[in-house]
């Protein structure tokens, strides 16, 4: 359940200022599927854009330089070491003290960060979705709202599917393979028991419309839309 700050708030527009005048950190988690990002658009059309920036921990993969493509193939990305999440919480850390950072990119075709990076300037609020951001405790401890995003894991796989063909260049046996060696046991083993951290679950993810709109009154309590919006 979201407990509100006993900290006293000063809202002013366009900006989030608490006793040590910080922005709000988001963190958004489930599994694949689960219908995190949704959720995510729900509180930043809710918040206005200007307001929000987000931050997905899959553009945190490691890189593997001087890896052949098929020996990438065989890394297991659903296991916490696939990410690089010291740098993920790193550029939390900066932008929550009021400095831009670097996000890395991923080309999630060839399993290899890119080259180019993405300028991103600190907002009133951070949004941290991704599978395992509950899993690692250095990370769990930026997080001032944590939000688990439940769905049941046929409804997961299925949007999985879609996406990892539509948009990352999978066939259908890939996903298929992938899902049984890595992607169910590691749900299993760290993204599932991880709910346990969670201030607030979500079941159905973003069909549930009652537990998206608390969570966004939750949060517009303390970010503010600018004026005007």
């Amino acid at each position: 359940m979201l407990v509100a700050s006993s900290e006293e708030q000063t809202i002013s527009p366009g900006k989030l200022q608490t006793r040590d005048d910080r922005p709000l950190i988001i963190g958004i988690c489930g599994g694949t599927g689960s219908g995190k990002t949704t959720i995510t658009r729900r509180i930043i059309e809710a918040l206005s854009e200007t307001n929000v920036v987000v931050l997905q921990q899959d553009n945190y993969y490691r890189d593997y330089p001087g890896m052949p493509f098929e020996e990438r193939l065989k890394v297991n990305f659903d296991h916490p070491d696939s990410m690089d999440t010291p740098l993920l919480a790193e550029n939390v850390r900066q932008l929550r003290a009021g400095q831009a950072i670097e996000r890395p990119t991923y080309d999630y075709a060839n399993f290899e960060r890119l080259k180019g990076t993405v300028r991103i300037e600190p907002q009133a609020a951070i949004i941290v979705e991704g599978i395992l951001i509950f899993e690692n405790e250095a990370l769990r401890e930026l997080l001032d709202i944590k939000i688990f995003v439940d769905t049941d894991a046929d409804l997961r796989f299925i949007r999985r599917l879609v996406r990892d063909i539509r948009d990352r260049g999978r066939t259908t046996q890939m996903v298929i393979e992938q899902y049984l060696k890595t992607v169910r046991p590691m749900h299993l083993e760290f993204v599932e028991p991880s709910k346990r951290y969670a201030d607030l679950i979500i079941p159905d993810g973003g069909h549930n419309d009652v537990g998206i709109d608390l969570v966004i009154q939750k949060i517009r309590s303390l970010v503010p839309r600018q004026s005007g919006q």
